[in-house]
């Protein structure tokens, strides 16, 4: 019986540990998800300029840029894969690359080659444990992100699509990361960064397809504009012409898509640890409550046991004496 009790009340120490362990990692989490958004809340007015002027240009070039008209019959494409460096985060990778497969499934499917570029400690693992080649591994940034860590990743991404396809470049460029929506919901997602697809159309309809490309980044902007905003354009006169200054603004504008899609995930990412923490330490409290009946229990019985043995050798020294 002592031993039994000496296990459980060295379980209830090590679950108390661990307790304490999960409920740090809980509030370093709900820390970095306020800093992280507030990070994705300072690159929105950079974003919204950098749209209008892209929109602007692309309006007046002849769109002869390969980021934008694209090829005819995609035949490689790139896919950016955005994991965590870390775990504590539950199914937040796992998901990820669950819908990354999925997309490379359909794209094989359509008949083109599928070229990964994996960001996070948790994804590259998993794509060199199955022995996957990758078009590019980053990790070590993917809680606080920077624009020169989404740069690297940008300039990659760029170079296999500005290379012909006979030559190992790209034709196409998908990124699959999770987006946040608020503390209780991440959505994984895949989209299509590039080419971005700009029609001859009206011009209040323009800013509806370039920011439709782009993701939720410049949703609000496209839905208040499609739906009737008079928001006016500013003005601008190109020097030296349209074509030079699209052929400028498009690598800065991959360079913002990745960067605010880093900046979402790394949110996402903070909100999904947070919330696996949270359920962690729940059930190490329950756990703890659990033995702690239970070794309560056991000791009554212990206590119990004693009392009997006392009880009984009194009444055998009494039987003895009276004899």
């Amino acid at each position: 019986m002592g031993a039994q009790l000496r296990e459980l009340r060295e379980r209830i120490r090590s679950v108390g540990s661990i307790k304490k362990i999960t409920r740090a990692q809980e509030l370093i989490a709900t820390s970095r998800i306020a800093k992280a958004q507030q990070s994705a809340e300072a690159a929105r007015p950079y974003t919204r300029a950098l749209v209008e002027a892209l929109e602007a240009a692309a309006d007046r070039a002849r769109l002869d840029h390969p980021l934008i008209e694209g090829v005819g019959t995609p035949r490689r494409s790139a896919v950016l894969v955005v994991t965590s460096d870390s775990g504590f985060a539950g199914a937040y990778s796992a998901n990820v690359i669950r819908e990354a497969e999925s997309l490379t499934g359909l794209l094989n499917g359509n008949g083109q080659e599928v070229r990964p570029y994996v960001v996070g400690r948790k994804g590259v693992n998993w794509f060199r444990f199955r022995s996957r080649e990758t078009g590019g591994e980053y990790a070590g940034f993917t809680g606080k992100p920077t624009y020169a860590d989404a740069r690297a990743i940008a300039d990659d991404l760029l170079e296999a699509i500005n290379t012909p396809t006979d030559d190992g470049g790209v034709d196409e460029i998908h990124v699959v990361s999770t987006h946040f929506k608020n503390m209780v919901t991440q959505q994984v997602r895949a989209r299509r960064l590039f080419p971005i697809v700009v029609e001859d159309v009206p011009e209040e309809l323009q800013h509806a397809e370039i920011a439709a490309q782009r993701g939720d980044t410049g949703g609000a902007a496209a839905e208040s504009r499609a739906g009737g905003d008079n928001h006016a354009l500013p003005l601008y006169d190109f020097e030296p012409s349209a074509d030079e200054v699209l052929g400028t603004l498009l690598p800065q504008y991959a360079g913002n898509l990745v960067y605010t899609t880093l900046l979402d995930a790394a949110a996402s990412e903070w909100a999904a640890r947070r919330r696996a923490m949270k359920s962690a330490t729940d059930n190490a409290g329950e756990l703890q409550e659990s033995l702690t009946r239970q070794a309560n229990s056991a000791r009554q019985a212990e206590i119990t046991q004693e009392i009997s043995e006392i009880v009984g050798g009194a009444d055998a020294l009494a039987t003895a004496g009276s004899e």
